[in-house]
């Protein structure tokens, strides 16, 4: 009896420790998909996989998928096959259709996003304490009021056009806030819907000649006319003005902003309670509360803007 009992003591102590290194040691499958290279995702992804690396979550505890869709949504829809395919432990999305994509297609692993502007308005999530489903995340909302706070000490704006996309949730819930505050600012919302780029070339001059100022929204394809968007806005001497970090980079006048990496870190110390065992919707969905006020001073010159001494003191970052 001794031998049987001592046999069995010793067989529950060799599976104990056989099975614990594959527990302890396994590492967490993660999946990253971004909408596209913008730079506001890809410093979303950074601060996020930062985050992890902080907390013990290295590259010898995880196993890191990296893909972005370069803006299609066909795409993105086969990469969220793949992840699905793969048993991801946890997905990062990066841009709301990207968040979308991956919601639609997989309901039974924990989603972390970014980048999105009103998850709720989006269908993302039933509220923004608790999503309702496997998804909790960081927002790129702004409350508009700190825009048009910005605006009005710029310049004399009476009229603001709104650049955006019909159909792209953030770009519309952005006018819809936008619009929100025209009577408390005395500024009237002008919407500017582009659906084909081509518009741009041929509604823009119009909407140049009767507004004060430009609002470019979180729509793909505004952000895809940038370039010319800015040119004809800075040659007309017209502010131009957005929420959007990079857009303020690449030649929109005044930003008003919550810094990417920032909003990427915040979403990875969410991903890491889940990976620790939280439930998505026990996480609420936040926003920053920290907005930085940017200035492009290459735009400033080129348009010949003044900007007043008292209203520099008050930006945090400047491109140069």
């Amino acid at each position: 009896m001794r031998i049987i009992r001592r046999a069995r003591i010793i067989f529950i102590i060799f599976l104990f420790f056989a099975l614990l290194p594959s527990e302890a040691g396994a590492q967490k499958r993660i999946g990253i998909l971004m909408f596209s290279g913008q730079a506001r995702y890809v410093e979303a992804a950074r601060g996020f996989r930062d985050a992890l690396k902080e907390a013990g979550f290295g590259e010898a505890q995880t196993k890191i998928t990296v893909d972005e869709a370069g803006a299609n949504k066909a795409k993105a829809a086969e990469l969220v096959q793949q992840f699905a395919e793969e048993n991801m432990d946890l997905i990062f999305t990066a841009g709301t259709h990207a968040t979308i994509a991956v919601t639609q297609k997989i309901k039974d692993v924990p989603v972390v996003f970014a980048q999105v502007y009103d998850p709720v308005d989006a269908g993302i999530a039933k509220d923004w304490k608790s999503s309702g489903n496997n998804t909790t995340g960081v927002t790129t909302k702004v409350p508009m009021s700190k825009v048009m706070d910005r605006l009005k000490q710029l310049a004399p704006v009476k009229r603001l056009g709104v650049l955006y996309t019909p159909g792209e949730k953030n770009s519309v819930a952005q006018l819809k806030d936008l619009q929100s505050t025209q009577s408390s600012y005395g500024i009237k919302v002008i919407p500017v819907p582009l659906t084909k780029t081509e518009e741009v070339a041929k509604l823009l001059p119009l909407v140049i000649a009767s507004t004060d100022a430009l609002y470019v929204t979180g729509s793909n394809l505004v952000n895809s006319q940038l370039p010319h968007i800015v040119a004809l806005s800075t040659e007309a001497k017209l502010f131009t003005i957005t929420h959007l970090e990079d857009l303020v980079e690449q030649g929109v006048l005044l930003g008003v902003v919550p810094v990417s990496y920032l909003i990427g870190h915040l979403a990875g110390e969410k991903a890491i309670k889940i990976l620790l065992g939280a439930q998505p919707s026990s996480i609420p969905i936040e926003t920053l509360k920290r907005f930085d006020v940017i200035i492009n001073l290459k735009t400033a010159r080129a348009g010949g803007f003044r900007i007043p001494p008292d209203f520099m003191k008050t930006v945090e970052r400047t491109i140069e």
